[in-house]
């Protein structure tokens, strides 16, 4: 028996990657970081030179072929960088795959390099912006390969590698703890402490968590593991776990939103009764909306709905408001109905199960 479900789980991998890959296809045109869009390439290949000069003397520098192994939240985040008279002038973000609420938060870093020189560009050391950290460290790797071109130097920056902030060291700890203490550990004032930390450090502080949008773009543009290494281990509970035998252990375990869910649910000792039958009704509701919304992504009538499930409201300085509404929605549900957002609407949630065997 037990090798029959291991067998289930691996199949049930497999295709939740054929799934995923699918949708990364559809919507983003790649995968692994190869592009199969012949309009993104006829684009390059006319539009898309690294260095142009104007007639007024400016130089253009597009980073599109220098950053192209620099990925953002979703995907690469090119840049074009106008300077004139050795100073930057301009710089404009060339179509990408970011979440527009969060990419526009992080594009407030340009005014930080315009109006500066080349080699003070080059010099300056910036931040990324709290709240849209993925898309931030994307634009300061583009700006950066783009002004040492500009310098015609001889040897490029790297992309940024491992991130040494406080910030990232404490979400390590912190998922990691997660990922492994739980399986040793069983005390329920353990457990409220785990979801507390997880919902602070992973959601609030560090705003990292698997969703639609960030597992679309992995598939799509691959990682850069050194840089993402919280969502590395989340992707390991999630899609491996299950194969030896830890089923849906992010949702319950790590996924911060999961967490925020619990940690609400102990406010409220008394919770609602639903009926069986009410119970199955919402879990074929779950299972029906799951292949509308996949149906919606693979006809590319309206993707955007990834950018509106409830995980982005953690990173509330760039969430638009609806998120907001509908994650404290289903937060103030959760005092008096267990975890229902999980249970009875999350299309992450479905996949999972689906990768881990189940529906």
């Amino acid at each position: 028996m037990k090798r029959k479900n291991k067998i289930k789980a691996f199949v049930g991998l497999v295709l939740g990657l054929i799934i995923l890959s699918s949708l990364a296809l559809a919507k983003h045109g790649a995968w692994m970081g190869h592009d199969f869009r012949e309009r993104h390439e006829a684009q390059q290949a006319v539009n898309n030179d690294t260095l142009q000069t104007l007639a007024d003397g400016s130089m253009v520098v597009n980073t599109s072929g220098l950053g192209a192994d620099i990925t953002g939240y979703a995907g690469k985040v090119p840049l074009k960088i106008t300077i004139a008279n050795g100073v930057i002038t301009h710089i404009e973000a060339l179509p990408n795959d970011e979440t527009p609420d969060f990419f526009n938060h992080a594009a407030s870093l340009f005014n930080q390099w315009k109006g500066k020189t080349v080699d003070e560009a080059a010099g300056m050391k910036v931040d990324a912006v709290s709240g849209a950290t993925f898309s931030s460290r994307a634009i300061i790797g583009n700006m950066q390969r783009g002004l040492a071109y500009a310098k015609q130097a001889q040897a490029e920056p790297k992309a940024p590698t491992f991130d040494t902030s406080a910030r990232n060291l404490a979400g390590i700890v912190v998922v990691l703890m997660a990922a492994i203490l739980p399986l040793f550990i069983k005390n329920r004032t353990y457990r409220i402490c785990q979801m507390a930390l997880n919902v602070v450090v992973l959601g609030f502080w560090c705003g990292t968590f698997l969703s639609y949008a960030s597992l679309m773009g992995y598939a799509a543009h691959g990682m850069d593991v050194a840089s993402m290494v919280i969502p590395v281990i989340m992707l390991i509970t999630a899609f491996i776990y299950p194969l030896l035998g830890k089923k849906s252990y992010y949702c319950t375990n790590v996924c911060p939103f999961g967490s925020l869910q619990q940690v609400a649910a102990t406010c409220v000792k008394h919770k609602m009764k639903i009926k069986p039958s009410a119970l199955r009704a919402l879990n074929r509701f779950r299972q029906v909306l799951w292949v509308a919304l996949m149906l919606l992504i693979w006809g590319g009538v309206w993707s955007e709905w990834v950018d509106y499930e409830p995980f982005s409201a953690f990173i509330f300085q760039s969430a638009s408001w609806v998120v907001v509404v509908i994650a404290a929605t289903f937060v103030l549900l959760s005092t008096v109905v267990t975890r229902p957002y999980c249970r009875f609407v999350c299309p992450m949630g479905t996949l999972l199960k689906i990768s881990q065997g189940g529906k």
